[in-house]
Formats: C-alpha cells, structure tokens, sequence
C-alpha cells in the first residue's frame, strides 16, 4: 500500500511541476510577464531544491522525481518571466 501511495503521489506530484506551462503558454501568447512575480517563483525554486535535497537524503524517488521536474520548469518559467519582463502584451 505505501509504495502504491507513494507512486500516486509522485505521478500527481509531476503533474503538478508541469502546472505552470500553462502560464508559459500565457506569457508566450501575450508576450508578456508584467503580472509574474519573480520573487515567489524564487521562493518555489529554493523549496524544490530542499525537497530535492531530502528525497536525495532519504534515497526517495517520489521526493525527488517531482521535485526535479518542479524544479526545471520552475527555472524555465523564470527564465521567460526574464525575458518578458518590461514588455506589454499586444492590445
């Protein structure tokens, strides 16, 4: 029952890391990152890396395969939040 558990929640947790290409697709369609706030996706990053940093401790893949995932996309989502920044979206 707990391996079960823990592979749902590492599926789930993947799922979740992917969430904010949907705000990647927005900022690409708009051209925009105006009402993205970098310092709370700075906030999420420094989490994944210690949750990362935890599963690594505990030899745990549903800590760490999530939290990789989370991660990346996090750092891609700043990366465009970057490159946007200052831009306004097409009226």
């Amino acid at each position: 029952m707990t391996d079960a558990l823990g592979f749902l929640a590492a599926s789930w947790g993947v799922l979740m890391a992917l969430s904010p290409l949907l705000q990647i697709r927005r900022m690409l369609g708009r051209r925009s990152s105006a009402d993205i706030s970098i310092a709370y996706l700075g906030v999420l990053e420094v989490g994944f890396t210690l949750w990362i940093a935890y599963g690594i401790s505990l030899g745990n893949l549903a800590i760490i395969v999530p939290n990789t995932v989370a991660f990346l996309i996090g750092a891609a989502t700043i990366a465009i939040v970057i490159r946007f920044r200052g831009e306004t979206a097409p009226d």
